[in-house]
């Protein structure tokens, strides 16, 4: 699919240099005292560099294909935007990407990151978007309510809400085939993607886990962080619940204090487990259990593909080993994509690796949509 798009651009732009060559010479052909020699030796030269022009280019829209909005495709996507469910007053939207002519089509369920606290839907990869639209499918990125004020369980109950009710009126309001339904989401996303594989009634086909994580109460996240990315102006535990009190909300961007400050107090002081939950992972493991994907993989579980950056200080590379080596254990179908060096969200990483993961995903999710 790459290698198809990349040849139809490198034949317009082939084409164009052609165009350019031509015409360079036939004004030097017209030119008084011409050297005929120099000429043939232009032309030859000329006609080299367009012999080699193909590597060349291939390697630049290839970065191209991933580089930004600027590079990106058509990112005006036809969005409507429907109420999935009330919680008390609070209204939790999801937003339908793609042709709604309510033509039958396989769903793509998007899932926003932001550690559960920050967010909000329109938080999707807009070049993951216009593939998975290129290739046919409708897209739905939801809304789920945020932590602190909504604990861990009530998050959850939102994700499956919104399974069930994409299967019961989705075909009705947007032409979703809620037999061919398919999930992934990014970090905290990536966890509630691969948390859906076990909650969700009628499991989804298949799964795609961008450096999500499957275990809530690790090291990693129950003890200090001593990563640079989560220090900050340090405050007191009164000082950074102020940042995220409120009523319950599910877009941080209407919250009064800083999110972003009490994530960062959390990872410093290993607190985001009971943040999120109300419960001490230390004391009361148990607890989080029916949360955690790597505890509830069974024969059932959907097939998972995983893209992990190796260098990632926000969610380690670690996370998505664990859950390969469970789903191997158990014998499910999946695949880890490893980018070299990449941090959180990939950055870092080479963007041609990265640009061939985006193609494997689609690969991957035509196998188990299409067929």
């Amino acid at each position: 699919m790459l290698e198809k798009r990349l040849e139809q651009k490198y034949k317009l732009i082939e084409s164009t240099m052609k165009q350019i060559l031509t015409m360079s010479l036939l004004i030097l052909s017209f030119t008084d005292h011409i050297d005929t020699q120099k000429t043939k030796t232009t032309a030859m030269l000329m006609n080299l560099f367009l012999s080699n022009f193909k590597n060349y280019i291939k390697v630049t829209l290839v970065i191209m294909l991933i580089c930004g909005n600027s590079f990106a495709g058509n990112t005006d996507f036809d969005i409507k935007t429907f109420t999935y469910k009330y919680a008390d007053n609070l209204e939790i939207k999801a937003d339908v990407y793609g042709n709604t002519d309510k033509t039958i089509r396989p769903v793509v369920v998007w899932i926003h990151g932001g550690a559960l606290i920050l967010g909000h839907r329109k938080w999707v990869d807009k070049k993951m978007i216009s593939m998975l639209l290129e290739e046919g499918y409708l897209v739905v990125s939801i809304d789920y309510r945020l932590a602190p004020i909504t604990k861990l369980p009530l998050i959850i109950e939102d994700i499956e809400d919104a399974f069930l009710w994409i299967q019961k009126d989705g075909k009705e309001l947007f032409g979703a085939d809620a037999s061919r339904i398919a999930v992934m989401g990014s970090s905290a996303g990536g966890y509630l993607t691969l948390t859906s594989g076990f909650r969700v009634v009628d499991r989804p086909k298949a799964l795609v886990s961008f450096y999500g994580y499957g275990d809530l109460i690790g090291d990693w996240y129950s003890t200090p962080s001593k990563h640079q990315r989560h220090q900050g102006p340090q405050m007191s535990t009164e000082e950074a619940w102020n940042q995220v009190r409120g009523l319950p909300i599910t877009d941080s961007r209407n919250r009064d204090g800083n999110g972003s400050s009490f994530y960062k107090y959390c990872r410093r002081n290993g607190f985001w487990p009971e943040a999120v939950s109300g419960w001490n992972p230390h004391t009361e493991p148990q607890n989080f259990f029916p949360y955690m994907p790597i505890k509830n993989i069974t024969s059932e579980y959907p097939p998972t593909m995983l893209i992990h950056g190796t260098d990632d200080t926000d969610v380690p590379y670690e996370q998505s080993v664990m859950m390969v080596q469970k789903l191997n254990e158990i014998g499910i179908p999946n695949k880890l994509i490893s980018i070299s060096g990449a941090e959180h969200s990939l950055k870092g990483g080479d963007k041609v690796e990265i640009a061939k993961a985006y193609e494997l995903i689609i690969k991957f999710l035509n196998g188990y949509m299409k067929t």
